[in-house]
């Protein structure tokens, strides 16, 4: 990934966890809200707009550029660590919105846990270099770009004895639901190319996440795609949800 993506990416976290949307960059940049959306989208920012946008955060360029390179922080977990996290429910919550860039509010406001237990679990991360509480309870990840569970490990067995069944028990002939099944001969070279393409398309997913990552949470919903693709709560977050939240 490009230098300028990077810093693109940092900038869009940092609003992020400060709850700025681009309408309120824009009032603050004195331009339209679609002028911000493109700049963005493009990455073309100059220095003065930089300059503009370091103001708004409240931060120094030289911290934004430690911010981007930050990103290419911690790729996987240990063996243990993620032992911990199949063993807390809780802290496996925390750490599933922390990766997808969930504010400390967001947590704790569609979820079953208190503020003083939100910070204990978030300080858990820390200790793991997931992820910091700042001042304000803003958390910043700590995770790279590239993060990834341990191949076998704790997390893809608990996803395959837990979590798959449950996401497949399902007709997937709701609106925005699709499931492909194909069947046929091919050479091993044709397969090849379509393990790249999948694999294009998993990175395609994870690129598009955390565009959206500048979104409010209320505007996203969590989806799950393994080679079919459906809005789908896990059980055992689901029963956590407030009853407020539970929709």
């Amino acid at each position: 990934m490009s230098q300028s993506k990077k810093l693109v990416l940092a900038i869009k976290r940092e609003l992020k966890s400060r709850r700025l949307s681009y309408r309120d960059v824009a009032d603050r940049l004195n331009l339209s809200e679609s002028a911000i959306k493109q700049m963005f989208a493009n990455g073309n920012f100059s220095l003065q707009r930089l300059d503009q946008l370091c103001d708004l955060l409240s931060l120094d360029l030289s911290d934004l550029a430690r911010m981007a390179h930050n990103q290419e922080g911690l790729n996987m977990l240990s063996i243990e660590q993620e032992e911990r996290l199949i063993g807390d429910p809780i802290l496996l919550i925390v750490t599933y919105c922390v990766v997808n860039q969930w504010t400390f509010a967001d947590i704790v406001n569609r979820y079953e846990i208190s503020e003083n237990e939100c910070i204990k679990k978030l300080a858990e991360l820390d200790r793991m270099r997931l992820a910091e509480l700042l001042p304000g309870n803003r958390i910043r990840p700590l995770i790279s770009l590239n993060f990834r569970w341990q191949p076998n490990g704790p997390i893809e067995s608990y996803f395959r004895r837990e979590v798959q069944g449950q996401f497949f028990d399902s007709s997937f002939n709701e609106a925005g639901e699709l499931r492909l099944v194909k069947s046929g001969d091919i050479s091993a070279s044709t397969f090849q190319q379509l393990v790249h393409r999948l694999e294009s398309v998993g990175q395609m997913f994870d690129d598009l996440a955390r565009e959206d990552q500048a979104y409010p949470i209320e505007d996203r919903r969590g989806v799950s795609m393994v080679l079919a693709i459906r809005h789908w709560r896990f059980s055992a977050f689901k029963n956590l949800e407030r009853q407020t939240k539970n929709k």
